[in-house]
C-alpha cells in the first residue's frame, strides 16, 4: 500500500513509490484481457469524480477503473449543480462527502484545488490535473508506457515538444521521468517555453529537428489555446512545420522511436494524421495503460 491518503503531486511521491504504483499496475492491467474483467477488490467502495472542468479520457479512464475493481462511482459535472447558485467548492466537497465516500478524483482550473480538496475531508483525494499544475496519473500512465516498451526508463532521451508552458502534463512527466532518471528535453517556440526553466533541471530545444536524432521516446502536447491569453505563434502553418510531427520528419528518427502524445490530438497541427499508422505511435496504448495504472492508485490508496 501507499503510505498516504492522497495523491495530489508527483512531487510527492518518492521513485520507490512510483516504482510500486507501475508495478502493481502490470498486474491490474493483466485484468484487462481477462474473460470477466472485473475483480472484488474495492466492492463497498464508492468514488467520486469531480470534474470541473471538460474531459473525456481522464474521467471515462477513472470510471473504468473503478468499476473493474466493483468500486461505486458518482460522476459530478459542475453544469447544472448548486454551484450555479452561488455553493462554494468546500460545501460541494462536504456534501457528497457526507454521502459517506472513499475517495475524490478532482480535475479543477484552479492550481491548488486539489491539495486544498485533501486538507478538508477524510475522503482520498486524488489529483486528475489542477490548472497549469500538474497532472499526476497522466505522468504515471506515461512512464508506465515507456517502461512497458522499452523495458526501462532510466538513461532515456524523452523529448516533451509542443505547448510546455501551459502544459501540466509536461510538468508532471519531467518531475516523474528525472525521479526515474530519464533526460527530458523540453521542445517548442520560446514563448512556450517557461522563464526560468533551468530550474527544473533540463535541456531545451527550439525545433523537433533538432531532437530527432536521439531522441528514445517523443511525446507531443496539444497547444492549449484556452490557456493562452495571446497567441504565441504566427500561425498554424508554422507551427506546424516547425513543431510538428509527420512520417518524412520520422525518417530523420531513431528506428526503435516510440511516439507519444496524452490527447486530444488535434490532428495536422502537432501530428499529421500519417503518424496513425507510424509502427511506433503508442497513443491508444497511453489510453489503455491508464485504466491499468489508475485501477492500481485507486487500489493502494483505498484498497485497504
Amino acid at each position: 500500500m501507499l503510505e498516504r491518503k492522497d495523491l495530489v503531486s508527483i512531487e510527492d511521491l518518492s521513485k520507490e513509490e512510483i516504482e510500486h504504483i507501475l508495478d502493481t499496475a502490470e498486474s491490474m492491467k493483466e485484468i484487462l484481457y481477462r474473460d470477466i474483467k472485473k475483480v472484488p477488490t474495492l466492492r463497498g467502495k464508492t468514488v467520486v469524480n469531480l470534474f470541473f472542468e471538460p474531459s473525456t479520457r481522464t474521467r471515462t479512464s477513472f470510471e473504468m477503473a473503478a468499476k473493474r475493481l466493483s468500486a461505486d462511482v458518482i460522476n459530478f459535472s459542475a453544469t447544472g449543480s448548486s454551484l450555479a447558485k452561488g455553493e462554494t467548492l468546500r460545501d460541494t466537497v462536504k456534501n457528497i462527502e457526507a454521502l459517506v465516500v472513499d475517495a475524490f478524483v478532482i480535475r479543477h482550473s484552479a492550481e491548488g484545488a486539489a491539495y486544498y480538496i485533501s486538507k478538508i475531508t477524510d475522503a482520498s483525494v486524488i489529483n486528475a490535473g489542477d490548472g497549469k499544475h500538474e497532472h499526476p496519473t497522466q505522468a504515471l500512465l506515461d512512464v508506465f508506457t515507456i517502461r512497458e516498451k522499452k523495458g526501462k526508463i532510466e538513461g532515456l532521451n524523452v523529448a516533451i515538444v509542443g505547448d510546455i508552458a501551459h502544459s501540466r502534463v509536461a510538468r508532471s512527466n519531467v518531475i516523474a521521468l528525472k525521479k526515474l532518471g530519464a533526460n527530458p528535453i523540453l521542445v517548442g517556440p520560446p514563448t512556450m517555453i517557461p522563464p526560468f526553466v533551468e530550474i527544473l533541471g533540463v535541456d531545451v530545444a527550439y525545433s523537433v529537428d533538432e531532437v530527432l536524432p536521439y531522441a528514445d521516446v517523443i511525446m507531443m502536447l496539444r497547444i492549449q489555446m484556452e490557456r493562452q491569453k495571446s497567441p504565441l505563434f504566427p500561425s498554424i502553418r508554422e507551427y506546424s512545420r516547425f513543431f510538428g510531427l509527420n512520417r518524412h520528419k520520422l525518417e530523420r528518427a531513431k528506428r526503435d522511436v516510440i511516439v507519444m502524445h496524452p490527447g486530444p490530438v488535434n490532428w495536422g497541427v502537432e501530428l499529421s494524421t500519417d503518424v496513425m499508422e507510424f509502427e511506433s505511435n503508442v497513443i491508444l496504448e497511453q489510453v489503455t495503460n491508464g485504466i491499468a495504472v489508475r485501477m492500481a492508485i485507486l487500489y493502494l490508496l483505498i484498497g485497504k
